[in-house]
C-alpha cells in the first residue's frame, strides 16, 4: 500500500518554505548590511576630515608662530592640499588671498573655518584639540642662541647621568625655545629631591637671553598693574619655569607685594599673559582665516523618502516571487525522479526494477548508481546461488567416494586394503582443503585474516615455493624455473605469502602440458616487488579473463578435477595479495600460456 506523505513533510513544500525563508533573511541581510556599511563609512569619513582638518590647523599655526609673515606658506599649503586631498586656502581678515591650493579665480568657501592666530589658540600641546591659550611653538626672544643651547645641553647630559647614578631613568626633550627639559618616562618633570651632587637647579638657571626677554615681559606687565591699582611702588619679580612647554607656563611671580592675595595674583597673571602676547607679537605672523573645502556642495545625506521605500520593497518583493517560482520549478523536476525511484525501491526483491535516467544531474547520477546497485544485487543474487551449488558439488564428490568405499567395505565386498585407505585419505584430505580453503575466504571477508609480518627475503621465498613443488613438476613432466635480480626485500607473512605463490604454481602445473616449464621470477621495481608466474599452457581466453579471480570459476565448465581445481585457489591469491596492500593481475595469450604478477610493496634489508 502506497504510504501518504503529509502536505508538510514534503520535499516540494519544504523546499519552498526553506526558499522563502532564505530570500527574506538576505534581502533583510543585505539592506541591513548595506545601511551599516554606509553609516559606519560615513563615521569613518568625517572622523578622518575631523583629523585632516587639526592637521591642517596645526600646521598652519605652527608655520605662523614660527614666521613674522605669511611669505612662503604657499608650498606648505600645497603640500598639506595633496596630503589631505582637501582645498586649502588662507586670507586676511579682509578676505584677501594670501595662500589657496585651487586654480587662480577660484571662489572662496562661503565661511571660514578656523583663525590662525598662534597667540590666542594652541593645536600643538594636545594632538586632535584646539585650545586657548598662546602656541609653544611662538617664542620670540626666549629663542636661546646656539651657545646657550650647547651649553644647556650639555649641563642636562650630566644631570641625566646623574639621575642613572641613583637608578632614576630620565630622557632629554628640547622645548620649542631649544632649551632641554628632563622628563621622566610618562613626560612629566623629573623629579627634584635628589642630592647637591647632581647639579640641583643648574638647569632651571635662565640664560643671558632670557634674562633679558623676562625682564622686558616684567617691564611690560607694570603699565597694565598700574591701570588696575596694582604697580605703584612694587617691582614685578618674574622666574623662568624651566619645565613648562606652554609659553603662558614659562614665567613664575618670584616675588610681589599681595602674593597672598587670590584676586591681585589673577589680575598679575592676566597682565602677564597680555604682556608676553604683545611681547611675541612681532615674531609671528598676522591673523589669517582658513578656508577649508567647499562649503556651496552640503554634505551627502541618506534619506529614506516614501518613494524610495516603495523601491526597496518592490526589489524584495520581487527577489522573493522569482526565488518562489525558481525553486518551484527545480523542486518539481527534482521530486519527479525520486518518486521514481521510491516506487523501484518498493518493488519485489526478484524482480530487480530499473529505473530510467532522464538527466544529468545529481538526480541522474543517483538514478544510474540505483541501477549499478540493483544489477550488483541481481549478479550477487545468481553468484550465491551458483556458490552453494559449486560448494555443495565440491564437498558432494569425496563424500560420495568415501561413503561408497566405507559401505562396500562394510558389507565385505572389499578388503579393507592399504590401497584403499589410501584412496579414502586421499578424498579426506579434498574435503579438508575445500574446508580451508573456505576458512580462508571468510576470515579474509571478515576482515579477521591474521598476517605474522617479518622480513623476507624474496628469492628465498621464490626457492621454497618451488622446492615444495618439485616432486609433483616431475610427476606432471613440467620444469620448474626460479628467476631473481638480487637479494629483494619485504615486510610480509612469509607462510600466506608461500600459500599465495604456492596456489598460483598449482594452478601453474595444472594447466601446463608435459615438457612444459613454469617460471617463478622476483625483481625490485621502485618501492615495489613484483612476483612473476609463468606457464607454458594453453592459456585463458580473453572472455574468461576477468573472471579468473571469482570463486568456483573454472573455464573448464565440466567442473572436472583433471582439469581444474576447487575454483577458491585464486580468489585466495587475491585476498592474501591485498592483505599485504598489494595487487594481483592476469594476463595470457591464447597457446602461449599465462602470466600472474604480484605487486608487493617492498620493505627494508634487516640490520645486520
Amino acid at each position: 500500500m502506497k504510504r501518504r506523505i503529509p502536505l508538510r513533510k514534503r520535499l516540494l513544500v519544504r523546499l519552498l518554505i526553506a526558499s522563502a525563508l532564505i530570500a527574506v533573511c538576505s534581502v533583510a541581510a543585505t539592506a541591513w548590511l548595506a545601511v551599516e556599511t554606509t553609516t559606519r563609512a560615513l563615521r569613518e569619513e568625517q572622523g578622518q576630515d575631523l583629523a585632516d582638518d587639526m592637521k591642517i590647523l596645526a600646521e598652519l599655526s605652527g608655520y605662523a608662530a614660527t614666521h613674522p609673515r605669511w611669505n612662503g606658506v604657499q608650498s606648505v599649503v600645497r603640500h598639506l592640499a595633496a596630503q589631505t586631498g582637501r582645498r586649502i586656502a588662507l586670507t586676511t581678515a579682509d578676505r584677501t588671498l594670501i595662500a589657496d591650493s585651487a586654480a587662480k579665480g577660484t571662489a572662496l568657501p562661503l565661511g571660514a573655518a578656523a583663525t590662525v592666530d598662534p597667540l590666542h589658540s594652541d593645536t600643538y600641546s594636545e594632538t586632535g584639540a584646539q585650545l586657548s591659550g598662546i602656541d609653544p611653538r611662538a617664542v620670540g626672544p626666549y629663542k636661546l642662541t646656539a651657545r646657550e643651547r650647547s651649553t644647556l645641553q650639555a649641563i642636562a647630559e650630566k644631570q641625566r647621568s646623574c639621575y642613572a647614578r641613583f637608578s632614576i631613568d630620565t630622557r632629554i626633550e628640547q622645548t620649542p625655545s631649544g632649551r632641554p627639559a628632563l622628563l621622566d618616562p610618562d613626560g612629566t618633570a623629573a623629579s627634584d629631591y635628589l642630592p647637591q651632587e647632581c647639579g640641583y637647579g643648574q638647569l632651571g638657571v635662565p640664560t643671558r637671553t632670557e634674562t633679558k626677554a623676562l625682564e622686558a615681559l616684567s617691564e611690560g606687565a607694570r603699565g597694565c598693574l598700574k591701570d588696575h591699582g596694582l604697580g605703584s611702588d612694587q617691582p614685578l619679580y618674574l622666574m623662568l619655569n624651566p619645565n613648562a612647554a606652554a609659553p603662558s607656563s614659562r614665567y613664575l611671580v618670584a616675588k610681589y607685594a599681595k602674593m597672598g592675595d587670590s584676586s591681585a595674583m589673577k589680575t598679575v597673571r592676566s597682565c602677564t599673559d597680555d604682556a608676553l602676547r604683545a611681547q611675541l607679537d612681532p615674531y609671528v605672523a598676522p591673523v589669517a582665516e582658513l578656508y577649508l573645502g567647499d562649503d556651496e556642495t552640503a554634505p551627502p545625506r541618506f534619506d529614506m523618502s516614501p518613494a524610495n521605500k516603495a523601491k526597496i520593497v518592490g526589489a524584495a518583493g520581487l527577489v522573493l516571487a522569482v526565488t518562489v517560482v525558481v525553486t518551484a520549478v527545480v523542486a518539481t523536476r527534482l521530486v519527479r525522479p525520486l518518486r521514481a525511484l521510491t516506487e523501484a525501491a518498493q518493488q519485489p526483491p526478484d524482480m530487480h526494477v530499473r529505473v530510467p535516467v532522464t538527466t544529468r544531474d545529481e538526480t541522474g547520477i543517483l538514478a544510474e548508481a540505483f541501477n549499478d546497485l540493483t544489477e550488483r544485487r541481481e549478479r550477487l543474487e545468481s553468484q550465491r546461488k551458483a556458490m552453494v551449488s559449486d560448494i555443495a558439488h565440491e564437498l558432494r564428490s569425496p563424500l560420495t567416494n568415501i561413503r561408497g568405499w566405507l559401505e562396500v567395505t562394510r558389507d565385505g565386498v572389499v578388503d579393507p586394503d592399504p590401497a584403499l585407505l589410501a584412496s579414502l585419505h586421499e578424498e579426506a584430505l579434498v574435503l579438508q582443503r575445500v574446508i580451508d580453503d573456505l576458512q580462508d575466504l571468510a576470515a579474509a571477508d571478515a576482515g579477521t585474516l591474521r598476517l605474522h609480518r617479518e622480513p623476507v627475503r624474496a628469492d628465498e621465498l621464490l626457492d621454497q615455493v618451488a622446492a615444495a613443488h618439485r616432486v609433483a613438476a616431475d610427476a606432471a613432466g613440467v620444469t620448474i624455473r626460479t628467476e631473481d635480480d638480487g637479494a629483494a626485500w619485504l615486510d610480509a607473512d612469509p607462510v600466506r605469502m608461500r600459500q599465495a605463490l604456492g596456489n598460483l604454481v598449482s594452478n601453474a602445473l595444472r594447466h601446463t602440458p608435459a615438457d612444459g616449464t613454469v617460471t617463478l621470477a622476483v625483481r625490485r621495481n621502485g618501492d615495489e616487488v613484483v612476483f612473476t608466474v609463468a606457464d607454458t599452457g594453453s592459456g585463458i581466453a580473453p572472455e574468461d579473463l576477468p573472471h579468473v579471480f571469482e570463486r568456483f570459476w573454472r573455464a573448464e565448465k565440466s567442473r572436472s578435477r583433471r582439469t581444474g581445481g576447487s575454483g577458491l585457489g585464486l580468489p585466495i591469491v587475491r585476498h592474501l595479495t591485498a592483505a599485504h596492500g598489494g595487487t594481483v593481475v592476469a594476463a595470457c595469450e591464447p597457446g602461449s600460456g599465462a602470466v600472474f604478477t604480484l605487486r608487493m610493496p617492498g620493505g627494508p634489508a634487516p640490520e645486520g
